[in-house]
């Protein structure tokens, strides 16, 4: 099932929550481009592979492809946010919620990038409509188990695949070129770096993409009264637009969180962060394929971690370490309570 441009324009007309609901949720797309996608080129950059403007014009375009072309392919990742909750049978009442969600979404988005926090907009998004449902049905009855659960296996992918691929690699490559003379491999791994943070901001877009898509089609079915539609084919208009918000929010950039990302965490040489950045791709693309939403920060941060260590363990700054990994554990309790009380707020005014 699926929804033309024309339908969409006419519900925005009968049904205002539904637009407060879509600007809500492209105003949280524009924060994830902004906050989210410069971890794509963090690494590129501290390398200094690519200046930092270069840098983010590419992750940019690359964002829109990924959102683009990957929902064109396989859109599981969407279908999984969209059936993650139940918002009830109060198609008002729901939307009403998914507002307060989107709300409690750029919010905490907005403090994280304040402070310089890499924190996760996968994970806030996921607890921020948790937390919204929650509040709406007075209890779990809100949150689909066998979805939510796909949420845990993305942590352990996203922390194991990421971190053992990271140290994998680094060391297949220091096996391979470990005798070769640096300067020659130079001019190598700086191209290589470049096409590997092309093909994050690719697979950034394609997680976070869908993810909020998902979002999307759901406000959609709500004011539609169709919150029992299960399945549905994203309009290609609805990949177009949210790429180009998007690829507008990377286009801003975020030099604070590339800076704690690609400069302060770990010292990396141009073979160390592609090492990364293919770790990290590789991540992103199995669990995009599969329908498992991840965080693409938790799965580049821990990437590095594993190439860090590959060399030593004290090549890590642990202090930003923890400080990343305590925003990690934050973000749900914290964004879902958020969620949870806007939605209470919400519902007493609407």
């Amino acid at each position: 099932m699926t929804v033309s441009l024309l339908e969409f324009l006419e519900q925005l007309v009968s049904a205002p929550a539904l637009l407060v609901t879509s600007v809500l949720t492209l105003g949280v797309i524009l924060v994830n481009g902004w906050t989210d996608a410069p971890n794509a080129i963090a690494t590129c950059i501290s390398t200094r592979a690519m200046g930092p403007r270069p840098a983010i014009i590419m992750a940019a375009v690359f964002n829109f492809l990924g959102v683009f072309v990957m929902t064109m392919i396989n859109a599981t990742v969407a279908q999984t946010i969209y059936n993650m909750v139940d918002f009830g049978g109060n198609f008002h009442e729901a939307l009403v919620a998914l507002c307060a969600a989107m709300v409690a979404i750029v919010i905490w988005a907005t403090a994280a990038w304040w402070f310089g926090i890499p924190t996760s907009e996968s994970h806030a998004l996921i607890a921020g409509i948790s937390g919204a449902a929650i509040a709406l049905q007075g209890g779990l009855a809100g949150i689909n188990p066998s979805e939510w659960v796909k949420v845990l296996y993305g942590l352990v992918l996203s922390t194991g695949m990421g971190f053992g691929l990271g140290w994998l690699i680094v060391k297949l490559i220091e096996k391979t070129c470990g005798r070769m003379d640096r300067h020659k491999t130079f001019g190598f791994f700086n191209n290589a770096q470049i096409t590997g943070a092309a093909g994050m901001a690719f697979m950034h877009g394609a997680q976070d993409g869908q993810k909020f898509m998902g979002v999307f089609m759901l406000g959609i079915f709500l004011a539609r009264g169709q919150a029992n539609v299960t399945e549905f084919q994203i309009p290609v208009w609805l990949m177009f637009l949210c790429s180009l918000v998007m690829g507008l929010g990377t286009s801003i950039g975020g030099l604070r969180i590339i800076k704690s990302v690609g400069m302060d965490m770990v010292k990396l040489e141009k073979y160390q962060g592609f090492s990364a950045d293919l770790a990290a791709v590789l991540s992103l693309l199995v669990a995009s394929l599969t329908g498992i939403p991840v965080s693409t920060t938790h799965t580049k941060t821990t990437a590095i971690m594993g190439v860090g260590a590959a060399k030593r363990l004290s090549s890590v700054n642990w202090g930003i370490v923890r400080e990343m990994v305590s925003a990690w554990i934050l973000t749900f309790p914290g964004c879902g309570l958020i969620g949870f009380l806007m939605a209470k707020l919400f519902m007493r005014i609407f």
